[in-house]
């Protein structure tokens, strides 16, 4: 009869994580385990997300290479239990164990795995701030793992020159890196836990640099490494807000929306720093689903936590109709230092409101702000995203016929990247161009395009104002005679205070009867009732 502890170890090596962990339970409640069955529950324990029974069995391993007197191995388990203590947000005790790590290191008087699984915090620690040094440390840890024959540590090590090599702005030669490395990953050439960690790093990586078409396609490759293991709980913490992320630019927002629930769960107890990122990826789906209230609810929490909801509470803020506040909130994150990763989505964020307030200028400066960072890329989803923000402006600039070149092209774009939402919403502003030319059965067809994609996304809010866009305006005679003089101004582009000084009233006046002219004609945006105007010929008036 098999004993419960080689049955255990079967599973391990099947790599049936499950049925190992559940093995080695019985294995440990009738005889003690020896010092690398510690380890074998404690990758099994890991993998099927147990991080309890995780920790525990670490912390005997650990104590029984202590016992046995051998430090080398004491201290790779020390590092392990570090790691687990450190993605669970228990930062004082993991700075412990790793203390203890290298005190045992230093100990042993040797070179040992734990000497280079060591350099991977000092690397994290200099990252930023010195990328060459960073790079240097990345360089030791892989030649150790060469060595000794670790691949694990040999993967981390050349992940971390990747990530070194692109903080230097080597990115073409860092990328370089991570695909090798991934590639070592889904062949299986890497542990289970190792795996993880590279898939997570990399993908927030691509994340980072806009390469989504990357991040989306090692998605897809260690797809099949998951799927052949059904136990295994491969996407922790912050990698499964990043994967949520990913399965809402593909159009997947049901997957989002579980995703992002599992996210916030994992980070949740104890604690983790992304818990914020978590709820504001929540609030993002809630606002673009329609559901305000609870859009609104996860971007407190995410402030509370200390992840800046903006662009998102700002976006939310707009399709409440208040635009002043949605404005204030963007503008005093513009002026505040913002990460390259974070500017892009807060500059087309800030298109958007911009244009809606009638702040041309501002528009046309975060358009052009987005336009330089693009230029300096080689991510399509920046070219995209700066080519529908040129275009927007364009259209409250008067220009729907240059406009539409810029349009075509993010459209084109984001076809090709295969993201239906942003192509959707490309659709509408070249609508708009189009009925700006007199061009109606163009605007009907971008029109019928965009509301039958954000009709199978579940987007409500943009189907309504689509609706209020195509469903029969009111009539421009609903609108008083100040309000249409207001309106031709609007139409061409004017600020508030420019349209007030145009005539003689004040900008408070010249705000109040924006609003009532959005009521009257049931749209939400000065994009759109430019558009009107031009469908109604209201702009012969100016001549």
């Amino acid at each position: 009869m098999t004993s419960s502890l080689e049955h255990a170890r079967a599973a391990f090596a099947a790599r049936a994580w499950r049925e190992a962990a559940d093995a080695f339970a019985v294995a440990a409640s009738s005889a003690p385990l020896a010092v690398d069955d510690h380890g074998r529950r404690a990758v099994a324990a890991f993998l099927v997300g147990d991080d309890v029974t995780c920790e525990r069995a670490w912390d005997q391993a650990y104590r029984g290479a202590v016992v046995a007197g051998d430090g080398p191995a004491a201290a790779r388990y020390a590092w392990w239990i570090a790691f687990c203590l450190l993605l669970r947000g228990r930062m004082a005790q993991a700075g412990g164990w790793l203390t203890r790590s290298r005190r045992l290191v230093d100990e042993a008087g040797v070179e040992c795995a734990a000497s280079g699984y060591l350099l991977i915090p000092e690397f994290l620690g200099v990252l930023d701030a010195d990328p060459v040094a960073a790079h240097d440390l990345a360089v030791q840890a892989g030649e150790i793992g060469a060595r000794l024959g670790d691949s694990d540590l040999q993967a981390l090590g050349l992940l971390a020159r990747g990530q070194a090599l692109i903080g230097m702005g080597r990115t073409a030669d860092g990328f370089g890196c991570l695909d090798d490395v991934m590639l070592s990953v889904t062949s299986g050439e890497v542990g289970p836990i190792a795996t993880g960690v590279v898939y997570c790093a990399v993908i927030l990586e691509c994340m980072a640099q806009f390469d989504l078409a990357r991040a989306s396609e090692w998605t897809a490759a260690l797809s099949g490494w998951c799927a052949a293991q059904p136990d295994l709980v491969p996407f922790r913490g912050q990698c499964l807000v990043h994967r949520s992320q990913l399965q809402q630019l593909s159009g997947d927002w049901t997957s989002a929306v579980a995703t992002a629930e599992e996210a916030r769960r994992r980070l949740a107890d104890p604690p983790h720093p992304a818990l914020g990122l978590a709820r504001y990826q929540q609030g993002e789906l809630c606002r673009l689903l329609g559901h305000a209230e609870r859009a609104a609810d996860a971007y407190r929490d995410a402030s509370r936590l200390g992840c800046d909801p903006i662009p998102g509470v700002a976006l939310l803020e707009l399709s409440r109709g208040r635009s002043a506040v949605a404005s204030a909130s963007v503008r005093r994150a513009l002026r505040e230092a913002r990460t390259a990763t974070e500017r892009p989505a807060l500059l087309a964020a800030a298109v958007d409101i911009f244009c809606a307030c009638g702040d041309a200028a501002a528009a046309r400066s975060a358009a052009e702000e987005l336009t330089t960072m693009a230029s300096a890329s080689t991510s399509p989803v920046l070219e995209a995203m700066a080519a529908h923000a040129t275009g927007t402006v364009l259209i409250i600039e008067g220009e729907p016929a240059t406009a539409l070149q810029h349009l075509r092209s993010a459209a084109h774009s984001w076809r090709t990247l295969q993201m239906p939402y942003e192509a959707a919403r490309t659709s509408v502003a070249i609508g708009l161009a189009c009925a700006a030319l007199s061009d109606h059965t163009g605007a009907e067809l971008e029109f019928g395009n965009a509301q039958e994609a954000f009709l199978a996304l579940g987007a409500e809010p943009d189907v309504d104002r689509l609706n209020a866009l195509t469903g029969g305006p009111p009539p421009a005679e609903n609108l008083s005679e100040r309000e249409r003089d207001v309106l031709i101004h609007l139409a061409a582009g004017k600020t508030n205070r420019e349209i007030a000084e145009a005539l003689g009233i004040s900008p408070h006046t010249v705000r109040r009867h924006v609003e009532h002219i959005f009521s009257k004609l049931g749209v939400t945006s000065r994009t759109a009732a430019t558009a009107h105007a031009y469908e109604h010929g209201l702009l012969a008036r100016a001549e």
